[in-house]
């Protein structure tokens, strides 16, 4: 059994689990029947595994937006769709392995997918650059949605990066065109796009792949314009105050449903989604089902006023007159 990865505010769980294992291994060690202590304090863990999550702050969920166990991008495409075949390049500098995507099928429905992709050890994370995309890898992503437009194929999106690259390279290549391109191209075309945050939703990084008809959020995801880091270094100088930044921005999956950003959160198993993959795949399939249904119907010129003033009616402001 592969060893679990217990954040810092789960140690209670963490302790738990670790006696529940050395129990085990006393009980396959030894002819003393202990199943029902097992069973007992396994029903303790989850019970306290639901404590913990039913009040969790912004901060802790960052954290486990975060974390390296969550399911990436591919194992969303594998374990809901079928018949994928990757697409690679952005035929004009580079293949960008930060992003992934090609066509596949949803439920028999030909499609498009594509996303952010992160890696599990050291080698793949310097493979993929941690999620963080350079321009090739934003112009690859419009490749593959003007092909998808072209074959009147429906988009479906996955987010999950801490944002675009900011690295020197990068900007000499056009990073901020290359998104800002992606953003003006997205809100035109002339087919249903679904997008998922999954994990970290960051800035114009997350942005360049999620102008959509439909935007659904798992529940212990984030989506902001800047990391809690970013935001704590700007306006307190130290990343250290990344906690009340996390508070101040109103980064969770329930603040942005409220705002209206999101259209649907979808609930993650008991202790998140890197608890068990298998149900939140599961989740996942039954949300993204009926997102598509509420757009697969529609006309090109509907979609794309429906789309228009969606993205008009994003912000709130208070008219004031002088003197009153």
């Amino acid at each position: 059994m592969a060893k679990k990865t217990f954040l810092d505010f789960e140690q209670p769980v963490a302790e738990l689990e670790a006696k529940i294992e050395e129990l085990r291994y006393v009980q396959t060690e030894s002819a003393v029947d202990i199943t029902l202590e097992i069973e007992q304090l396994s029903k303790k863990s989850q019970q306290l595994t639901k404590d913990i999550y039913s009040d969790l702050s912004p901060w802790q969920v960052t954290k486990i937006s975060r974390h390296p166990e969550r399911p990436y991008t591919l194992d969303y495409i594998h374990g809901i769709f079928t018949d994928f075949v990757e697409m690679h390049g952005d035929r004009h500098f580079a293949d960008d392995l930060s992003i992934v995507g090609g066509l596949a099928r949803f439920n028999g429905q030909a499609c498009m997918v594509l996303g952010q992709q992160k890696g599990r050890d050291t080698k793949e994370r310097t493979l993929r650059n941690f999620g963080m995309s350079k321009p090739e890898g934003y112009r690859k992503a419009l490749r593959l949605m003007k092909t998808a437009e072209k074959f009147k194929l429906p988009v479906f999106t996955f987010v999950d990066t801490p944002g675009a690259y900011p690295g020197m390279d990068a900007e000499e290549r056009g990073q901020s065109e290359a998104i800002g391109r992606n953003i003006f191209e997205m809100a035109q075309l002339e087919v249903p796009i679904i997008t998922t945050i999954i994990g970290e939703g960051g800035s114009g990084g997350a942005l360049a792949i999620s102008v959509a008809d439909q935007v659904l959020m798992l529940q212990y995801s984030v989506y902001s314009v800047i990391s809690p880091e970013g935001c704590a270094s700007i306006l307190w100088k130290t990343s250290e105050k990344a906690e009340v930044a996390a508070d101040a921005l109103g980064i969770t999956a329930h603040r942005l449903k409220a705002l209206v950003l999101v259209d649907k959160i979808v609930n993650e198993p008991v202790g998140g989604a890197h608890r068990d993959t298998d149900q939140m795949v599961s989740f996942l399939k039954r949300a993204l089902g009926d997102a598509w249904r509420q757009v697969a119907d529609l006309k090109p010129k509907e979609l794309l006023e429906r789309r228009y003033e969606r993205l008009n009616s994003y912000g709130r402001f208070t008219d004031t007159k002088a003197g009153k």
